[in-house]
C-alpha cells in the first residue's frame, strides 16, 4: 500500500467524483432555486407593475447570491463526507438528505406562490404566527380557500423526480472499476482548501462586516423584483430565529436619549387641550378636555372594523370600480377621512390600535396574545366603562381568535356575540364563521334591544372579506370581473359593503340613530401592483367615516390630515365631551392645531421590520439595517412615491419616529402605558 493509497473498493466514487457529485448536487440546487423563483415571478405576474424586464434580471441576479447560500448548507454534508473515506462512500444517506432538503425546499416555495399573493411578502413569521392560533380554523381556511390536494400531488410527484435526479447523478458520478482510497491528509487538504471559497459563498459576500441580509436585494425601484430576489427558505429561517427566541430580545432598542425621546413625543402628541400628569411616571398620561364647539349631540358609539377595507378600491378615496356603493353613499353623510393609515397589516393590530389605542410595535406585533397584553390600556373600553357604558362585540367568528375574549374582557368589555350564538344564519363559513350579513343583521337587532336611557359602545367586526372568502350563493351583489386575481377578493369586499349598507338601513330606522356616533375603519388594506415605497404603503390607507349629528356643519365632510388607527379613540372622546384622563398614542384629529398635517407611525406583521412615519404628504420609510428613505406620496385614483433628497427633514422625522417607538415600547415593558398607575 502507498502512502497515499488503500486498499481498492469496488464501485466506491474518487475523490474528483465525489466532488462532481457535490457540485453537480449544488447546480440541482441552483436551478431549482431559479425555477422557483420564475414560478414566483410567472404566478404573480399582476403584481410586475412597471417593473422593466432588466430590472426583473437584477432581482434573479441578487437572488442567485441568496440562493448560493442554501445551496452551500444544502451540500455542506457532502463537503464534510471528504474527511471520512465512509462518509464520502454512503451516497445512500447523501441522496436521503438531498431529496429531503430539495423537497422542502419545494415544498416552501408552492406554499410561497399564494402567500406572497396575499402579503406581498416573502415568507416570514405569520406561518408561524397562525399555526399558534386555532390549526383547525388555519387548516379550514387553507383547504377552502387553496388547491391543496393539486399543490400535494404536484409536490410529492416532484419530490420522487428529485430523488431519481440525485440517484441518475450518482450512478453517473462512480466508477465501475475499484477505485484505490484516498489517504486522510490529501482529502483534510482538499477539504481546507474549498472550505475559504464555501464559507465566502455561505456568506453571500466578500465584504467585511455581516453576511448577505434582506436589504441586500432591494437595490431597485421595483418593490416587487426586490422581494423576488430575496429566497423564501432563508427568509423563513431567519423569522423562525425571531419567532423561538424571547420577543423582548427583539424590541425596539433606543437610540435617543429618554429624556430627549421623552420630550419629542410629548410634543408630538400634546395639543393645548392636554393637561400632562404623573409625568415622573407615565410619559404622556394626560387630562384631556375638548373644546366646548368640537363637540356632537351624541351619547352612544358605535365601532365599524369592516376586514380588508382597502382605500385604494373604495369609490369615495378614488377608485372607479364600484366596489363600494353604500360606503360612497354613506360617506356624504358624513365626515371622511382620506389619509387615515392602519397601525399593522393585520387584524390583530386593527383591533388593539382602534380600540386599546396603542400601536403596533417591532417585536410585539400580536400584543393581544403576549403577556404584555394583559396590560391595562387606556381605550375605548376602559374609558367608556368609567363612565358606565353598556358594551357590545358582535364578531362572525370565534372569539379565541387571536385572544380577543381574553383581551377585550380584561380592557373591560363583557357582552360578547360570536360565531356560536348565532341560529339559523343566512350563511356559515366553514372555516370562519357566519356571513356579513347575519354579523350586521345581528348587530342591529342587539343595539335595538339596548336600554335608550343608557349610553352605549359597541364594535361590530367583519369578516368575509378574509380569504377564503367563503360567500352566501346566490350572492345578492354582482360578482367582479376583469380584475384578474382580484376578482374574488374585490367581489367579496363589494358583498360586505352591501352588507353594510343593509345595517344602516335598519340603523336608520332605530330610535338610537340620531344620538350615536358611527366610526367605520378598516382594519388593514390588501395588496395591489402599485407598491409605494419598500413599506407597500397602500396596504395601510384605510377608510376613516364619521356618522354623527352636525358633523358635517361643524367639521365639514373630509379632512385630508394624516392619522392612523391609534387617533380614533381621541377623536370619539373629544366629540363626547367631559374630561378624560389617557395615554393613547394618537390625538383627536379633529382638535389638532391650525396647520398641523397629522402623522402615522406604521409597521408592517410578521417578521419585516420596516418601520415607517407618514406626516403630510411625506413619509419617511426606514427598514432594518438600512438607511431611511424620504419620500413624497400621493393616494386616490393615480396613486404614487416619489423619492426626494432632504437631508434635515428626514432627519427630523427620523428622530420623531425613533422617539416615538422608543418610549413607546418602554412604556410597554414598563406596565406604564395606561390611563391610572399599573396595580
Amino acid at each position: 500500500m502507498s502512502a497515499t493509497t488503500a486498499s481498492p473498493v469496488l464501485n466506491a466514487p474518487s475523490v474528483r467524483q465525489h466532488l462532481a457529485f457535490t457540485a453537480g448536487a449544488a447546480l440541482i440546487f441552483l436551478l431549482l432555486c431559479s425555477s422557483l423563483r420564475a414560478l414566483l415571478l410567472f404566478y404573480n405576474r399582476e403584481l410586475i407593475g412597471e417593473a422593466s424586464t432588466l430590472t426583473l434580471a437584477e432581482a434573479f441576479f441578487n437572488g442567485l447570491r441568496f440562493d448560493l447560500r442554501l445551496t452551500v448548507y444544502a451540500c455542506a454534508p457532502l463537503l464534510l463526507a471528504l474527511l471520512n473515506q465512509t462518509a464520502m462512500i454512503r451516497r445512500d444517506w447523501q441522496r436521503l438528505w438531498l431529496t429531503l432538503f430539495a423537497s422542502l425546499t419545494l415544498f416552501l416555495g408552492v406554499l410561497e406562490l399564494d402567500f406572497y399573493r396575499e402579503f406581498q411578502q416573502r415568507l416570514n413569521s405569520l406561518v408561524f404566527q397562525y399555526f399558534e392560533e386555532d390549526l383547525q380554523t388555519v387548516l379550514s381556511m387553507l383547504w377552502h380557500g387553496y388547491p391543496v390536494l393539486r399543490y400535494l400531488l404536484a409536490w410529492a410527484l416532484a419530490t420522487v423526480g428529485l430523488w431519481a435526479l440525485f440517484s441518475w447523478l450518482d450512478l453517473h458520478t462512480r466508477s465501475d472499476q475499484p477505485v484505490p482510497q484516498s489517504h486522510w491528509v490529501r482529502r483534510t487538504a482538499l477539504f481546507l482548501v474549498l472550505l475559504m471559497p464555501t464559507v465566502l459563498a455561505a456568506r453571500g459576500t466578500i465584504k467585511q462586516g455581516p453576511p448577505l441580509r434582506w436589504g441586500d436585494a432591494f437595490t431597485t425601484d421595483s418593490m416587487f423584483a426586490n422581494q423576488l430576489g430575496l429566497n423564501g427558505t432563508l427568509s423563513l429561517v431567519d423569522a423562525a430565529k425571531n419567532t423561538f427566541s424571547s420577543h423582548r430580545d427583539h424590541a425596539w432598542q433606543a437610540t435617543l436619549p429618554e429624556a430627549e425621546a421623552t420630550s419629542l413625543v410629548r410634543q408630538m402628541l400634546l395639543t393645548e387641550h392636554d393637561q400632562l400628569v404623573d409625568a415622573d411616571l407615565a410619559a404622556v398620561r394626560r387630562d384631556f378636555r375638548p373644546a366646548p364647539d368640537a363637540l356632537l349631540p351624541i351619547q352612544n358609539v358605535v365601532v365599524i372594523l369592516l376586514e380588508s377595507f382597502a382605500g385604494h378600491s373604495v369609490g369615495a378615496l378614488g377608485d372607479s370600480h364600484g366596489i363600494t356603493p353604500n360606503f360612497d353613499r354613506l360617506a356624504k353623510e358624513g365626515l371622511l377621512f382620506t389619509r387615515l393609515f392602519s397601525n399593522g397589516t393585520h387584524t390583530h393590530q386593527g383591533m388593539f390600535a382602534t380600540m386599546a389605542c396603542f400601536p403596533n410595535l417591532p417585536s410585539f406585533e400580536y400584543l393581544m396574545r403576549m403577556p404584555e397584553g394583559a396590560h391595562k390600556f387606556s381605550g375605548l373600553p376602559q374609558l367608556l366603562s368609567a363612565r358606565q357604558f353598556d358594551d357590545l362585540y358582535v364578531y362572525n367568528g370565534n372569539f379565541q381568535w387571536d385572544n380577543q375574549s381574553g383581551f377585550f374582557s380584561n380592557q373591560g368589555m363583557t357582552r360578547f356575540i360570536g360565531r356560536e350564538d348565532f341560529v339559523n344564519p343566512v350563511y356559515m363559513d366553514p372555516t370562519w364563521g357566519v356571513s356579513d350579513q347575519d354579523m350586521f343583521d345581528r348587530g342591529a337587532a342587539e343595539l335595538a334591544k339596548l336600554v335608550p336611557e343608557k349610553p352605549f359602545y359597541a364594535l361590530l367586526q367583519s369578516l368575509s372579506n378574509h380569504t377564503p372568502y367563503a360567500l352566501p350563493d346566490p350572492l345578492p351583489v354582482p360578482a367582479v370581473t376583469g380584475q384578474g386575481g382580484q376578482n374574488l377578493h374585490l367581489t367579496a369586499m363589494r358583498y360586505s359593503d352591501w352588507a353594510l349598507g343593509q345595517f344602516f338601513a335598519k340603523a336608520k330606522q332605530s330610535p338610537y340613530y340620531d344620538k350615536t356616533l358611527f366610526v367605520i375603519v378598516g382594519d388593514h388594506g390588501f395588496g395591489v401592483p402599485d407598491q409605494l415605497t419598500e413599506l407597500n404603503m397602500l396596504r395601510f390607507n384605510v377608510p376613516l367615516l364619521l356618522i354623527a349629528p352636525g358633523i358635517q356643519e361643524r367639521f365639514g365632510t373630509q379632512s385630508d390630515v394624516v392619522g392612523s388607527q391609534v387617533d380614533v379613540v381621541p377623536t370619539i372622546m373629544g366629540r363626547l365631551g367631559g374630561e378624560t384622563r389617557h395615554q393613547c398614542w394618537g390625538r383627536d384629529l379633529l382638535g389638532l392645531p391650525a396647520g398641523d398635517p397629522g402623522f402615522a407611525v406604521v409597521k408592517p406583521s410578521g417578521s419585516d421590520q420596516t418601520v415607517a412615519l407618514i406626516s403630510g404628504e411625506q413619509i419617511l420609510v426606514e427598514p432594518k439595517d438600512l438607511e431611511p428613505r424620504l419620500y413624497r406620496y400621493q393616494l386616490g385614483a393615480t396613486p404614487k412615491a416619489e423619492l426626494i433628497e432632504d437631508g434635515e427633514r428626514a432627519k427630523s422625522l427620523r428622530q420623531r419616529l425613533h422617539a416615538y417607538l422608543q418610549v413607546a415600547t418602554q412604556s410597554l415593558l414598563n406596565n406604564t402605558a395606561g390611563a391610572s398607575a399599573a396595580p
